[in-house]
């Protein structure tokens, strides 16, 4: 048998190093958290070759004490907590003390750093988790970390990492994440000199999102915001329109971590149901609060998991908060002739505002000869309110940018020319006041694509008695008008979402009918059929079903709900069996009776279906009393709408 025996400290600094840093995201994530724990307000984050051969994040916080300095590198040494009892009530994004001692153990780190009443900073080099060198150094208030050669003493480590483009798209995603969990910080991300990511800081949510995401899915977002005695939570929510399909634009965080629960997805989803079709998730980024006494951080050593101690009710509080906010919302889809003239009008004006954004502010001796030049054009030249016009635009601009270098010829017309963006990344900071990024943000960028939405609903009871039906397209889709919009309602889908709410309001009550079906239907059906229906006879039986055992692998059907009657009633039965089977023991009371519920559906009427007007009539007035009539219980939409703009611009009738 082998000895057993310790294992040297740098053997363990590796192995402990290879649990918290899995590649080169993860040394950025460890040491930004640990800037945001400092008080930082800007951070910049420069990586090259993907972060393998080269990462700097520099930070304006705190700072390190001198004393402090070869401390911070040893394991398990934090400034996050004290004791284990800390370990309850974590506030800080760090408290494990790892990072910087397993970072350390697989690279080559420099640290320059300074705290506010230090009169110099402090240069630390430490290779491989050997300390090298430590000096007085000048520098700024804050700290900067210098990464170089990650896992160039475990190639083995280092032949798993993926190409230099794809860990530069980890970092990335990483960076988007963290400018939305602290939209007060001005985040700035740089790859290869180049400016990928840069926020204001201004603690604008909704600004960040327009920047990282775009105009379409920032003109289509529900603001949610509440308080109770589970948690406070504040975000946007994304309408079903702009649902995607995977989980990467699902952002949650808890007391400003990001993280992935499944039981916060699971129940964002659930909120969600029936509003968006099967394999489609929605966008979201929830600031969530909760007492650090109910959650246990202190489960994975990259602390992207969680515990609740109540999950079960923070699962229901949230379902129920995101259908209210989603049903609060009229969600008739828009169609759009123009869209492709649009995106391009829409590029143009982005393109104008990078250009005037990047514009940089004169020093204060070419303030004055902007104003001697504005003066000079005023009495000499014949076209003064144009120039006049300009220049004071010109000197709006100049008050709230504050970065030098402007060439001669651009002071006299108050334009700066910047041509490239690394040029961008190398120049001050430009120093735009909120007031006016979020007043560029919203004039802009930021509103729908459509026309303003009217601010009476089409189905609301008040506004029946303004619907005009036009009539049914194609025997499939009716064709409604209301306040300048032309509204087409698919027909199936809608009739398939009245039944199915019906349905679901009837288990509710536990009010069903039955109709009796003579001569009673005979299935037959194998081993798995027969288990999956013994296990859920009782969810049939609710629904309005009398089955009966009928001899070995034969069961009669007496009765079925009445608004399945005239339905196959042996291919249904067989098609809710094969639903169910799917759930794999895996399903909840509530599953089970959506699922049979939706089979309800089957007796919709369906496309190619010519209906009489008041069918149209009554079927539009069940619409009305419905809690999400915009989706069928497939997600599918019911509904679209065409403004009366939208067609005028079609015909040319407006340009």
């Amino acid at each position: 048998m082998p000895n057993i025996q310790i294992l040297d400290q740098q053997t363990i600094d590796k192995i402990a190093a290879g649990e918290v840093i899995e590649r080169p995201a993860s040394v950025v994530k460890e040491l930004v958290e640990n800037s945001i724990d400092a008080r930082a307000s800007a951070i910049t984050v420069e990586i090259k070759e993907g972060g393998i051969s080269f990462i700097r994040i520099t930070d304006n916080g705190c700072g390190i004490e001198e004393n402090q300095v070869p401390l911070a590198f040893l394991r398990h040494s934090t400034s996050k907590i004290r004791s284990v009892e800390d370990l309850f009530t974590v506030s800080s994004l760090g408290f494990r003390g790892e990072a910087l001692s397993s970072i350390a153990a697989v690279s080559q780190v420099e640290l320059i750093t300074k705290t506010a009443q230090g009169i110099s900073g402090v240069r630390y080099l430490i290779d491989g988790g050997k300390e090298k060198s430590m000096e007085e150094i000048g520098a700024p208030e804050g700290t900067t970390f210098l990464v170089r050669n990650l896992f160039y003493n475990t190639p083995a480590r280092r032949k798993f990492l993926k190409t230099p483009q794809t860990e530069t798209g980890y970092i990335n995603d990483l960076m988007e994440r963290l400018a939305l969990s602290h939209p007060e910080i001005s985040f700035k991300f740089i790859a290869n000199n180049q400016l990928k990511i840069h926020t204001s800081g201004n603690s604008s949510l909704k600004e960040i999102i327009y920047h990282l995401y775009g105009r379409d899915i920032a003109g289509n977002l529900l603001e949610i915001k509440e308080e109770n005695d589970l948690f406070s939570i504040r975000g946007f929510i994304g309408k079903p329109l702009i649902s995607r399909g995977n989980r990467n634009y699902e952002n949650y965080f808890i007391n400003g971590r990001y993280i992935k629960s499944a039981l916060i997805a699971k129940s964002i989803e659930e909120g969600y149901k029936s509003f968006v079709m099967q394999h489609k998730y929605p966008f979201t980024v929830l600031h969530i609060s909760i007492n650090g006494s109910l959650l246990d951080v202190n489960v994975h050593p990259t602390k992207m998991e969680l515990r609740f101690s109540n999950g079960e009710a923070l699962y229901q509080a949230l379902t129920e908060l995101i259908k209210k906010n989603i049903n609060q919302s009229e969600l008739v889809y828009q169609s759009d002739f123009e869209k492709e003239k649009e995106n391009q009008k829409k590029m143009r004006l982005q393109k104008q505002e990078q250009l005037k954004s990047s514009r940089q502010a004169p020093e204060p001796f070419e303030t004055k000869r902007l104003q001697a030049v504005k003066q000079a054009i005023q009495k000499d030249s014949p076209y003064e309110p144009k120039f006049e016009k300009q220049l004071e635009l010109a000197a709006d601009d100049c008050k709230f940018t504050g970065a030098t270098g402007m060439t001669s010829d651009s002071a006299n017309y108050g334009i700066q020319k910047n041509s490239t963006q690394q040029k961008l990344s190398e120049t001050p900071k430009t120093l735009e006041t909120p007031e006016k990024q979020q007043r560029l943000f919203e004039e802009h960028n930021i509103q729908p694509e459509s026309i303003p939405e009217s601010s009476r609903k089409l189905l609301d009871i008040s506004s029946q008695k303004d619907h005009r039906i036009i009539g049914q397209l194609f025997e499939t889709y009716w064709l409604l008008e209301f306040d300048e919009k032309l509204y087409i309602i698919d027909q199936h889908a809608a009739h398939e979402k009245v039944l199915y709410e019906r349905t679901m309001k009837s288990l509710d009550s536990r009010e069903f009918t039955s109709q009796t079906i003579y001569p009673p239907l005979l299935l037959t059906l194998t081993m798995q059929e027969e288990a999956l229906l013994k296990k859920y006879m009782d969810y049939f039986r609710k629904l309005g079903f009398e089955l009966e055992h009928f001899g070995g692998k034969e069961y009669s059907v007496t009765a079925v709900p009445a608004n399945l009657f005239g339905l196959n009633g042996r291919d249904l039965m067989i098609e809710i069996l094969d639903s169910l089977s799917e759930f794999h023991g895996r399903e909840t009371p509530e599953m089970i009776t959506e699922k049979i519920a939706s089979m309800s559906c089957k007796a919709a009427v369906k496309g190619n279906q010519k209906l009489s007007m008041p069918e149209i009539e009554a079927l539009l007035g069940e619409l009305l009393t419905l809690d999400n009539p915009y989706h069928c219980p497939h997600g599918r939409p019911t509904i679209i709408s065409m403004s009366k703009y939208e067609l005028e611009k079609k015909f040319k009738r407006v340009l």
